[in-house]
């Protein structure tokens, strides 16, 4: 069977001069194929599909125009298979305009210079090429991804129904309210002693089944309940807001120093933020629970962060995970310089707190 090679250019064009000056400024690079018409550039473009490379449209031409042209590609699905590039003389802005919203890549004006064609046309080749390139991998990316999520559904499913999961994440719940019960201690105690709250509020939350597999797949774990528990440090979480970056620190100074407590690690994104301006202090903690045959040590992970912190983290999380969002980039330099802000200001309302308290005692 020979072998196709996709080496064809189309030139529609009505202008048989036009057509034959750019048949010898490609001939040696393509071999060129010729319609006077629109209907003409379909039948070539339906015959020579596969082999071609580009198709020069002209917008005027008989029968059908390069409009209508561009209409019959759409709805056959050509659009996607070749780079259209029109060629006129047309010198409006806004006929160009219109060429690229219709799906055209490129706009060579008439009268054709050899190196301008050529490079337009090269450049345009390529450009397209890689686009699909891009889109193929995308889309097979994007199948291994559900297929992933499938695999990760029905462990999910799988491991939902066994004894020793929904014990382990039982396990979890109450480290969660050990947690919780400690934090809500202290800030009675702090209460009294200081007449303020060390903490504005607080939340909690237990990784989901699909969360977890994923990670234990992205980590490069077999799934399994015994991997959940050696190699997972976030199923377990509880979040802390406070109206200050010291009381951040007071408080988990606190936490840490509790005999029962083991802190197995801490990240301290305030005094060392993210690349992308992201704030707050991690800690991860084994927390002994107390069942009614053993005492086990859980992991729990707490996060500490000041309220604008957290307003801040909220909305980059939306960002983070929506699609199609247009002027991202724009979004993360907002962002970003807004996170610095935050830093300022936040020890700004301290030592303006320090103030007001100074001067309280002073009274």
């Amino acid at each position: 069977m020979k072998k196709k090679i996709q080496n064809r250019i189309l030139v529609a064009d009505d202008g048989e001069v036009n057509r034959e000056l750019l048949r010898s400024m490609l001939e040696d690079d393509y071999i060129v194929e010729m319609a006077e018409d629109g209907e003409q550039a379909l039948k070539k473009l339906e015959k020579y599909l596969d082999e071609s490379v580009a198709l020069l449209l002209d917008l005027h031409m008989p029968k059908l125009d390069g409009y209508a042209v561009i209409a019959r590609m759409k709805e056959k699905g050509w659009m996607s298979k070749i780079p259209v590039l029109i060629i006129s003389g047309e010198g409006a802005a806004e006929v160009e305009n219109k060429c690229f919203e219709l799906g055209a890549l490129d706009f060579i004006r008439k009268p054709f210079n050899t190196y301008v064609v050529k490079n337009r046309i090269r450049n345009t080749v390529e450009l397209f090429v890689y686009k699909n390139q891009l889109e193929q991998e995308v889309e097979r990316q994007t199948k291994a991804l559900k297929k992933q999520k499938q695999i990760i559904d029905i462990q999910a499913e799988r491991l939902k129904k066994e004894n020793s999961f929904n014990n382990l994440m039982m396990q979890y719940r109450c480290a969660i309210m050990e947690v919780e019960t400690k934090f809500k201690v202290l800030n009675e105690e702090f209460s009294q002693e200081y007449n303020r709250n060390p903490f504005e509020s607080m939340s909690t939350r237990l990784k989901s089944p699909e969360s977890i597999f994923e990670k234990l797949l992205r980590k490069g774990y077999p799934i399994s309940v015994k991997n959940v528990e050696k190699h997972l440090a976030d199923v377990a979480g509880v979040r802390v807001i406070c109206s200050f970056p010291d009381d951040i620190y007071r408080l988990a100074e606190m936490i840490s120093n509790q005999d029962d407590i083991i802190v197995l690690e801490e990240k301290d994104y305030i005094k060392n933020p993210k690349e992308n301006g992201y704030r707050s202090l991690h800690l991860i903690l084994d927390i002994p629970i107390f069942m009614s045959n053993e005492k086990k040590y859980m992991k729990v992970e707490v996060q500490f962060r000041t309220i604008a912190m957290d307003f801040w983290a909220s909305l980059e999380h939306k960002l983070k995970y929506k699609k199609n969002v247009k002027n991202a980039e724009e979004i993360v330099a907002q962002l970003k310089e807004c996170a610095e802000s935050i830093g300022s200001l936040d020890y700004r309302m301290m030592k303006i707190r320090d103030k007001i308290d100074s001067d309280r005692c002073e009274k």
